[in-house]
């Protein structure tokens, strides 16, 4: 599809063209953190794209490396923030793909250790996969606590209460060549206010591929397997009918292009598009699948395209 609207690479497009790849897309991905809202406030213009392409009768969903919450606490969110059309069946989190793939994928048949928020023990639970419980002594170490016997996984995602002794107890469970070792997914690290970060999953899961000796199996974006979660519950999704929206290269960028998708990056988050001309200019072609198809400083740069296609139809 690229070609029909110019070559691969940071083209910046509003208007005519915006209208074109609206009717040429079946299927828009999202990317929520930095493209539909910051935190607790949505970005101006993103509710009424979002309700206004499911009102034109476009799949629209919502593909966030974010594992902190359950699906059901996202659809409180977006119903909050005025995205009042969205259902659970659109969010496809870290969290809940996570479970998919131990209840789905692999079967898993024991217990899974966690290193992660409630929100993604919840989406374990929902989906009936046994989590290892943590009751040790606040003074306990790896020397005299207790270990799981039948633990066949590991998974980690954010978790703002990791101890050094959740780090120990993974390493050991991770010492058997037969337990799995997953992350949610690999962001280093989130943009706060004021100029701080928070760091994320990636880091934490650096930490223990260092201790284990072992690579971690990602299961978010931009690894393949959300766009197959998505395959999977949604008839006749074809890669060439998508567009993936996000605002970061080295996640939403490389997660289209590793699916086949038309990309658009949003300006309203991490990734600026110099950095993206930077990439596209690089002689490493690896670098190349991080380059944005479409570039647009805000997904509200939709808006105009809606009200012509509205006018043609009356």
């Amino acid at each position: 599809m690229a070609g029909a609207f110019g070559f691969k690479g940071c083209q910046k497009i509003r208007g005519p063209q915006i209208r074109n790849l609206l009717e040429a897309k079946d299927f828009f991905l999202f990317d929520c953190d930095g493209v539909i809202w910051h935190g607790e406030k949505a970005i101006s213009g993103a509710a009424k794209v979002v309700n206004s392409l499911i009102r034109h009768g476009k799949n629209v969903v919502f593909v966030t490396n974010n594992c902190t919450r359950p699906r059901e606490n996202y659809v409180h969110k977006f119903y909050r923030l005025g995205f009042t059309d969205v259902m659970l069946e659109q969010i496809f989190s870290s969290s809940y793909c996570s479970a998919l793939y131990l209840r789905d994928v692999v079967k898993v048949r024991g217990q899974v250790f966690v290193i992660g928020c409630d929100g993604l023990r919840r989406e374990l639970q929902e989906a009936d996969i046994p989590c290892v419980e943590e009751a040790d002594d606040p003074d306990a170490t790896i020397y005299d606590c207790a270990l799981a016997p039948d633990v066949k996984a590991v998974l980690v995602g954010h978790d703002d209460k990791l101890t050094f002794l959740k780090l120990a107890k993974a390493s050991c469970y991770l010492r058997d060549p037969d337990c799995l070792f997953l992350a949610t997914d690999n962001d280093p690290w989130h943009p706060l206010s004021g100029g701080r970060i928070l760091p994320g999953s990636g880091s934490l899961t650096a930490a223990l591929e260092v201790a284990s000796g072992r690579k971690a199996t990602v299961i978010g974006k931009p690894s393949r397997f959300m766009f197959e979660c998505i395959s999977s519950q949604f008839r006749g999704v074809d890669p060439a009918q998508c567009l993936m929206v996000g605002d970061r290269l080295e996640t939403d960028m490389l997660f289209g292009s590793n699916c086949g998708l038309d990309t658009m990056l949003t300006l309203t988050g991490v990734s600026q598009i110099e950095e993206a001309q930077e990439y596209r200019n690089s002689e490493l072609t690896t670098n190349h699948s991080l380059v944005p198809d479409y570039v647009v400083d805000t997904i509200a740069d939709f808006l105009p395209a809606f009200e012509e296609l509205d006018e043609q139809s009356n």
